[in-house]
């Protein structure tokens, strides 16, 4: 109790207002006996340092920053009483402090991010072990973030403290797309030239790389659009330096596939580089044939061996998804997902708490949280300033003055016996003297009266450089009930709307607005990023994936992501504010990626039905997106540890971005494209088309004797004594198959047929045949 140990004991102090002095912001934790006070639990001290000129600021500037060393050393001998401190430089302070905190963590996660890779791409192989193409493939990404950076800091480019995310975001980006030119490159054939392996590597995952790095790319340039200037900072270096991140993949990694590929060809062992054998000796144990002994392949696809990975999906879990059951399974559990995600948003909470702005355990910290405590039943204490010269000795000016005053005072955000005007003194003084303030002389020169008796109003007044106008003053206004970030809102849009109103130019402000700001912001603001991205997402996808429907369903898949990443956020304590709406942006272009990989290996595939051409993407990049998701988790997870709100929230919302991303293109993509899939020429209802066109004896004669006349053009003029050529000999042979016809060089390359499988379905007419194109 403040009051027992002060010396003024005996003396009654009235609350909130002392001598019509507003103490409410003052004096906190406050017990009254009506308007008296009978304890206190706080009292609050503002010191106003000058700032006149630049030499007075720079040495303002430097006394705080002394302060703030100095001060907390003099608190460890404070043992009877609390205190908790704050300056105007204490929040800029505590952002360049958690980014030197936070640059470590990088340090944590590249090698986290060269251990997984390293183990993911590891074999018991000594030639196609590919630890250093998932080394260096992290190094590319690193070297990316180099780049990047180096860029736009040379050219200028401000860096704000929500910037320092980027790089474990980038490293994520970069191992990701990584592992899909990887699977890309292990499904060459060995045996080809280097040169055609790679550029049978780019010509499968090129398309899905370009794909999700322009998504990638947009989504944060679109970021740009945001009037918050950490966020274009945020934007503009992670879209740059993703753009790296593919410049290096395209480059430098298929440098680093190519030298590997020369390695692999040569047989040489991927750690010593000398050659071993490639096939293990009965002798040889196993150890032996483990650490000496490599370089094998799949004999029949040319590839190398498949991962194990690739044969559950393959086998087990594409099978299992396609099932009509499990699809019925996965829609009903999507109802539900969409549900509690729709819920989540209804119920998000908007604002920023500013103590969030903070490291964990800082000086700040505890400040805001008694200033919560103790002095929470007043808002902030608004200045209403008359910015332009008017005749404030005009009664009429004075009464619309008056009648502005009384409008904001009778807001429910202000209390009305609070408000401080040093007109409405000056006009009691005046009366109380008998002074004549009509006129402007007499108005301008008794203000010195005014001055005697309240000296703080000769800050409220401005006047010109002669003395003879004022250019400007202002008014206080006590705000009441602003507790929450949705009622600080409002308070502001209704103070402004009345202030425009208003006859006289009037201005409100307080130094707390600029965050009240972007609550009025925010919503609009992350809808129209929200759509312009998707919008452009839709049209990229619709260019680059050559199928429309799979276009739309990863728009569709995008937006699912999007929903339920917002939902959650409700449900995991995270806001709707400046630092959330950055990974909303982010969210866009990485819920995006999985779905762009598999839809895209969806309509490449030549499987003929949907359910197998499903299979085959999951066969394809099952496996890789399992490794993209999991090095971009551990990309961020250190960030959970990290002692600030802006980076731990980061990590919320990656985490939640990822994960439902993954779900997305591992479990519900590939069952919905199963219903909507688009024909190909190899559909089964095609083929029912063409399958009953059955030739009669003469016009099958006539039809073979054409396309054997044909084969002859093209095989020779050496070749026409072929015993194949006659027509009951190619009838009489068994047409189904190539391989029975007598002649060698009647291959599946020249066979005039090999378009064709000739298939005779009755036995009675051996003539008429079927024919289906294959």
């Amino acid at each position: 109790n403040i009051i027992n140990h002060s010396l003024a004991t005996n003396t009654r102090i009235s609350y909130p207002t002392m001598n019509k002095t507003f103490i409410g912001l003052a004096v906190g934790g406050v017990d009254q006996d009506q308007n008296y006070i009978n304890k206190a639990k706080a009292i609050r001290l503002d010191y106003y340092l000058q700032e006149d000129s630049d030499n007075v600021k720079t040495l303002s500037l430097l006394w705080l920053k002394n302060f703030l060393q100095v001060f907390p050393n003099k608190l460890k001998d404070q043992e009877s009483i609390m205190v908790s401190y704050f300056t105007s430089i204490s929040r800029q302070e505590e952002f360049e402090g958690t980014a030197k905190k936070i640059i470590p963590l990088f340090s944590v996660t590249y090698f986290l991010s060269i251990f997984f890779s390293i183990v993911s791409c590891m074999r018991l192989d000594s030639v196609r072990n590919k630890v250093w193409v998932a080394a260096l493939g992290v190094i590319s990404a690193g070297l990316a973030v180099l780049s990047g950076f180096g860029l736009l800091l040379h050219c200028g480019m401000r860096f704000a403290i929500n910037t320092a995310n980027a790089p474990f975001l980038i490293l994520g980006i970069g191992v990701d797309d990584m592992f899909v030119m990887l699977a890309s490159w292990q499904k060459t054939k060995v045996t080809d030239k280097i040169e055609d392996r790679l550029a049978a590597t780019y010509a499968e995952a090129a398309i899905s790389i370009t794909i999700t790095t322009l998504t990638d790319v947009l989504a944060f340039y679109i970021g740009i659009m945001t009037p918050f200037r950490s966020v274009q900072s945020f934007c503009v270096y992670t879209g740059t330096t993703i753009l790296f991140c593919f410049i290096y993949n395209i480059t430098f990694f298929g440098a680093i596939l190519a030298l590997n590929g020369r390695r692999e060809a040569s047989n040489r062992h991927w750690l010593t580089f000398r050659k071993v054998k490639s096939d293990q000796e009965p002798e040889d144990s196993k150890c032996y044939s483990m650490c000496c002994v490599g370089g094998a392949y799949n004999s029949e696809t040319g590839a190398e061996l498949e991962h194990p990975v690739y044969f559950f999906f393959k086998k087990y879990y594409g099978p299992w998804l396609t099932n009509i059951w499990t699809k019925a399974l996965v829609v009903v559990l999507y109802i539900g997902y969409l549900a509690v995600s729709i819920y989540g948003c209804i119920n998000i909470k908007e604002g920023i708490d500013l103590r969030n702005l903070a490291f964990d355990g800082s000086y700040v910290i505890k400040f805001y949280d008694d200033q919560s405590a103790f002095f929470s039943k007043y808002g902030p204490r608004v200045m209403v300033a008359v910015t332009k010269p008017v005749e404030y000795w005009n009664s009429t000016v004075q009464d619309e003055l008056e009648t502005c005053m009384s409008r904001l005072e009778n807001n429910s955000y202000v209390d009305p016996e609070l408000s401080e005007s040093w007109l409405r003194v000056y006009i009691a003084i005046s009366k109380q003297m008998l002074i004549d303030i009509q006129e402007k002389s007499a108005f301008l020169e008794n203000l010195s009266t005014l001055f005697h008796v309240v000296p703080a109003f000769e800050h409220d007044i401005r006047f010109s450089e002669s003395k003879q106008r004022i250019d400007a003053s202002r008014f206080f206004i006590q705000t009441i009930n602003v507790s929450t970030p949705v009622a600080e809102k409002n308070m502001l849009i209704e103070l402004r709307k009345m202030a425009q109103e208003c006859q006289i130019p009037l201005l409100v402000y307080h130094p707390a607005f600029i965050y009240f700001d972007q609550y009025l912001v925010i919503v609009s603001n992350t809808i129209q990023n929200i759509v312009v991205a998707a919008g452009v997402m839709l049209i990229i996808a619709l260019l680059l994936i050559p199928n429309p429907i799979c276009s739309i369903w990863v728009t569709f898949s995008t937006a699912s992501v999007l929903v339920a990443v917002a939902g959650f956020m409700t449900f995991w304590g995270v806001n709707l504010d400046s630092i959330s709406m950055i990974n909303l942006v982010i969210c866009i272009g990485f819920s995006v990626d999985f779905s762009a990989h598999i839809s895209y290996a969806f309509v490449s595939s030549d499987r003929e039905t949907a359910n197998e051409r499903s299979i085959d993407a999951l066969y394809s990049l099952g496996y890789p997106i399992i490794q993209g998701a999991l090095s971009t988790i551990l990309g961020v997870v250190v960030l959970a540890a990290a002692a600030s709100y802006i980076f731990r929230t980061f990590f919320k919302i990656m985490f939640l971005v990822i994960t439902f991303g993954a779900v997305h293109g591992l479990i519900l993509l590939p069952v919905f494209l199963t219903f909507s899939a688009s024909r190909r020429k190899l559909n089964s209802a095609k083929l029912g088309k063409i399958t009953n066109h059955v030739y009669s004896n003469e016009a099958f004669k006539e039809k073979m004797t054409s396309d054997l006349n044909t084969f002859r053009g093209f095989v020779g003029e050496q070749d026409r004594d072929c015993p194949c050529f006659s027509i009951p000999n190619v009838l009489n042979k068994s047409c189904a198959s190539h391989g029975s016809f007598p002649c060698n060089r009647m291959t599946s390359n020249t066979c005039p047929f090999s378009s064709s499988v000739l298939t005779a379905p009755d036995p009675k007419h051996p003539f008429q045949m079927t024919q289906q194109f294959s």
